[in-house]
């Protein structure tokens, strides 16, 4: 998810000292997480699937449990959260252990907070939530959603910052697919609009609420090197291989998620070709650039989030997932810096490119197959993928229309979000890093080999600093 930036040495000198984690904001996370127990001792629940009691007393077999089903694509899914996501943003020369700490953090915090939040939405019924292995995967897609915001602010704010977009995001993120799913009868299993558009363009508008005119003190820091760009390219791999299972984690057993696993699967390598192919028609001489190896290769997963449980056939996979390559690689060469020097977004990790066009572009794919869904293409099956067609209540062209009217729910959630979570990050007692400090780890954590009095030395007093 890296935007392109030229390679340079990265001095630590000019670094000020400041406690990242002062006593009062340490303090308020400690009372966060015991909200969070009381509210699980309240309202938490074992499902059917998981009390000992109820699972006996119906007399199941042990192989039936939901969880030797859906197990496997729940580690998968797990895998690409902490591993893939938090690997892929590393390419920042001087910001590896913020980028794979705090994608730690808030991924652990959004589990929690998004088990409550969905659970109020979705699962429940007789005064408490009923939690399972569905709800795991669940609060990973939102997490998902989470981290890819993340990406589009990635080193221009501080942990409390980031904590407080989750505690909203989730938030928004439980009520727009709620919206989408249970209300407007919206078929986006692999999440192309509820969480690929919806965290882009969440983190997005929040950059551009934050934009900061005097960046480039930092940009010195923005660009990668040999090994920050290699330790990145083992986030792409984790992702790659795991996403199949990250659409299809929660589709219907049985054809559909069969059917998800493989156009995921086609999808994301006619992605990757057209990638390495583009890259190096718009590349100097002919050579590849990782960034676009490491992001747009992946476009094909998400291009297919919604449409990938349908009948669009390997031949489709295989066209969407070149047209996202494409879309994605010429995002990151030309759309970019336009999106940075006309539109005053500082999209860091040009999540625009990889989440943004193709998930959007993934939701117009599923208002193209929904609309051409038939009773003779799918058979029985039409009730498991368009349950309203097979009753009669909805058209193929209806569902269509729902859809579409579902992916600008989508950007409406999004934008008003990102807008009311970049204003209550601007709050100064957040204290976000100065423009001369971002992307920077030596702010926030103890860095082996580096001394902290030759490092963090006052910043020069002609230089005026601004924040988030």
């Amino acid at each position: 998810m890296n935007a392109p930036s030229p390679p340079t040495p990265c001095p630590t000198s000019g670094l000020r000292h400041r406690p990242p984690f002062p006593a009062s904001r340490a303090g308020a996370r400690n009372c966060g997480q015991g909200a969070t127990a009381i509210l699980f001792a309240v309202f938490v629940r074992y499902n059917h699937e998981t009390d000992a009691a109820l699972w006996h007393w119906r007399n199941h077999s042990n192989a039936d449990n939901e969880f030797y089903f859906r197990y496997p694509s729940f580690q998968d899914v797990h895998t690409m959260i902490f591993v893939g996501f938090g690997f892929l943003m590393v390419f920042l020369q001087r910001y590896g252990f913020s980028s794979v700490g705090f994608t730690f953090l808030l991924a652990a915090f959004a589990l929690q907070w998004s088990t409550l939040v969905q659970g109020f939405f979705h699962s429940f019924h007789g005064g408490h939530i009923h939690v399972g292995v569905e709800s795991m995967i669940n609060a990973d897609f939102c997490a998902g959603a989470v981290l890819i915001s993340f990406g589009a602010i990635l080193g221009k704010t501080g942990p409390a910052q980031l904590l407080l977009m989750a505690l909203l995001e989730v938030v928004l993120f439980g009520l727009n697919e709620f919206v989408l799913l249970s209300l407007l009868g919206v078929k986006d299993a692999g999440g192309s609009m509820t969480i690929h558009t919806f965290g882009a363009y969440f983190g997005l508008v929040l950059s551009r609420v934050l934009y900061r005119p005097q960046l480039e003190k930092s940009k010195h820091r923005q660009g990668s090197v040999y090994h920050s760009d290699l330790f990145a390219m083992i986030g792409t791999i984790f992702l790659w291989i795991f996403w199949p299972s990250f659409n299809s984690a929660p589709t219907t057993l049985g054809d559909g998620q069969h059917r998800t696993a493989l156009n995921t699967y086609y999808s994301l390598t006619a992605s990757t070709l057209s990638t390495f192919a583009l890259s190096a028609l718009v590349g100097r001489d002919g050579r590849l650039d990782m960034v676009h190896v490491q992001n747009a290769a992946l476009a094909g997963g998400v291009v297919v989030g919604t449409s990938a449980e349908m009948m669009l056939t390997p031949f489709g996979a295989l066209v969407a997932g070149f047209l996202a390559g494409t879309v994605s690689t010429l995002g990151y060469k030309f759309f970019t810096p336009i999106l940075e020097s006309k539109l005053k977004v500082q999209d860091t990790c040009g999540v625009h490119n990889l989440h943004g066009m193709p998930g959007v572009l993934g939701a117009l794919l599923g208002v193209l197959v929904a609309g051409l869904a038939t009773h003779e293409a799918y058979g029985d099956g039409l009730e498991s993928v368009f349950p309203l067609l097979a009753k009669g209540q909805r058209s193929a062209t209806s569902q269509a229309m729902h859809q579409l009217f579902g992916l600008f729910v989508t950007l409406i959630f999004a934008s008003v979000g990102g807008s009311l979570g970049g204003l209550l990050l601007r709050l100064p007692f957040l204290d976000s890093p100065p423009d001369s400090q971002c992307y920077e780890d030596q702010i926030y954590w103890e860095v082996p080999g580096e001394h902290e009095d030759l490092a963090q030395g006052p910043l020069r007093a002609e230089e005026p600093e601004t924040r988030a």
